[in-house]
């Protein structure tokens, strides 16, 4: 047995127990973990061409997993001016005037990360930013890149003039009372008629800034996400880092399947199935129910203060029904982005008449006995009876506390918050809730709508503060989860939602040897500090794709 990798003076961390196993040592073979034992019976094992780590008494756990991140189109959105610091109007114009000084005549300014709270009670538009972007082509993507601004001079190469009618309800053009655009653009249909109209990159810029920025996740301790595009070229992306062996994460993407969506479609995605390389692979299917709350576009039960959020992305959610059961019958795990309470429930009540009408059943049995496991992604806010339901029809609950540390407020004086009112800003991310209802709980940055490493998730997930201001109260603190199930839920969680519990998400002989070395015990440092614990050593089948300095 050849032996590439031996990790020595290990404190190795079950992320279900919580407790450290009695070995001390763990050699690797054929990317899985191969023995367990102590130093000396391990390093017995490593011949001339293994690498021998001594990790020092370092805390080594199964490779952390972002259950929703968009690395792809991420790469690309995320190249331009980060606003996402900007905590007023003022900010903005400040970055967006040091934006416009580094332009060539006639070169697009594009931003990202606009978070909508700096307009106040201001309408959301590119009004307060006219005088600093007169003449310029600007694209300013908000942060939960469900909308964007378009300067006046953007719109105008867009040839965008006016009011525009999409076949999602949702997609809008906003205009003033006259007709006039205001420059928010609302949902990707909208998006689009500026986004062409803009400069590309060419494709080998989008590789080497999707690999710089997989390179950046590997040395936060990732090894793995959960890919909820293959929109574009990303597949191919994907394929020739795999080719090259620059992929540092193993990847399971779901493709994308939008309203309108026929029986052929189905079946190209269905075909799409288990396309594959060395560590990424198609395995499942990414459908929207609504939009997001920020932008009035989620599909609430009641409509939200500005009486909006009341229709669902699929103009016809019987349609949505019926593809989630053919999708299941063809063994298809779903992921359905869906906020709002009314988008979850029916998400939901089109799982149970899927697996009725399969006489699959209900229940955790049923994820695993049915084969098939479908989630659920965001779940904002919803009401006590809906709860239980995750648990009873085996639907994961897929969940990104930072987006609740990062864009609300304890005090509900945030634009989510105000829009929902007391009663749903009250049901906000209910971790806690669906963990203790049975739920089985995946965690995930939903990058680049929010930061990408992994401790940082999981510190959001315990203290439920802004991360840039941990001073401030927490946004239902009754909602944290512990530090052990932080952990689960980016480990062995991960690995069940992927069908891979056999495999994966613990530190076992016979499973991958996808690990993370942390610097100290991610369960005892306290949730402030844990975004700053030091990631040692990052491992993906075997082989280290980040090694700190210090080892």
């Amino acid at each position: 047995m050849r032996t590439p990798l031996v990790l020595l003076s290990a404190r190795l961390l079950d992320p279900v127990t919580g407790a450290f196993l009695p070995q001390t040592a763990l050699a690797v073979s054929g990317g899985r973990i191969a023995a367990l034992g102590g130093d000396r019976e391990i390093r017995a094992l490593a011949d001339p061409t293994t690498t021998v780590i001594d990790l020092k008494g370092a805390v080594v756990t199964p490779g952390l997993v972002d259950g929703h991140l968009h690395p792809v189109s991420g790469a690309e959105l995320t190249h331009g001016l980060d606003l996402s610091g900007c905590r007023d109007l003022a900010e903005v114009r400040e970055a967006l005037a040091r934006g416009v000084r580094g332009l060539a005549r006639g070169q697009w300014l594009n931003g990202w990360g606009l978070d909508p709270n700096v307009f106040g009670d201001r309408p959301v538009g590119t009004a307060p930013f006219d005088s600093v972007l007169d003449g310029v082509p600007a694209f300013l993507l908000l942060f939960d890149a469900h909308s964007a601004l378009a300067s006046r001079r953007a719109l105008e190469l867009a040839g965008v003039d006016g009011p525009r009618a999409f076949d999602q309800a949702s997609a809008e053009v906003v205009c003033d009372e006259h007709g006039r655009p205001t420059g928010l653009l609302q949902e990707d249909a909208a998006c689009e008629l500026v986004e062409r109209a803009a400069p590309r990159p060419t494709r080998q810029e989008q590789r080497e800034r999707l690999a710089a920025a997989l390179r950046s996740m590997a040395a936060a301790g990732l090894t793995g996400g959960h890919v909820m595009d293959a929109n574009g070229n990303s597949l191919g992306l994907l394929a020739e880092l795999d080719a090259a062996g620059e992929l540092p994460l193993r990847l399971r993407v779901a493709p994308w399947c939008q309203p309108g969506t026929d029986g052929d479609g189905v079946r190209a995605i269905v075909d799409q199935q288990g396309r594959s390389g060395r560590l990424w692979r198609v395995a499942g299917v990414k459908l929207f129910m609504d939009g997001t709350i920020d932008n009035g576009t989620a599909w609430l039960e009641r409509p939200d203060c500005h009486g909006e959020s009341t229709h669902a992305f699929w103009p016809d959610p019987a349609a949505y029904t019926e593809v989630i059961g053919a999708f299941h019958r063809a063994g298809v795990p779903t992921a359905t982005h869906a906020i709002g309470d009314a988008a979850v429930r029916h998400a939901l009540d089109s799982v149970e008449k899927a697996r009725a009408t399969t006489g699959s059943g209900s229940g955790a049995g049923a994820g695993a006995g049915g084969g098939v496991r479908h989630r659920i992604e965001h779940i904002e806010t919803v009401p006590d009876d809906t709860l239980n339901r995750f648990a009873e029809l085996g639907v994961l609950a897929s969940m990104q506390p930072t987006h609740c540390c990062e864009f609300t407020r304890a005090d509900h004086t945030d634009n989510w918050s105000r829009r929902l009112g007391e009663e749903r800003a009250a049901r906000a991310w209910r971790c806690r809730d669906l963990w203790d209802s049975g739920a089985t709980v995946v965690l995930g940055s939903d990058w680049p709508i929010a930061p990408y490493p992994p401790l940082g998730v999981m510190a959001g997930a315990r203290h439920r503060r802004p991360g840039r201001d941990l001073t401030r109260p927490p946004h239902a603190p009754e909602q944290a989860l512990t530090a052990l199930e932080a952990l689960r839920a980016m480990t062995a969680n991960a690995a069940y939602a992927a069908s891979e519990e056999h495999e994966a998400g613990r530190l076992a002989v016979g499973h991958r040897a996808d690990l993370t070395v942390l610097g100290g015990d991610p369960l005892t440092t306290p949730a402030t500090e844990l975004p700053d614990l030091p990631v040692l050593l990052t491992v993906l089948d075997g082989r280290p794709t980040h090694r700190h300095r210090d080892l």
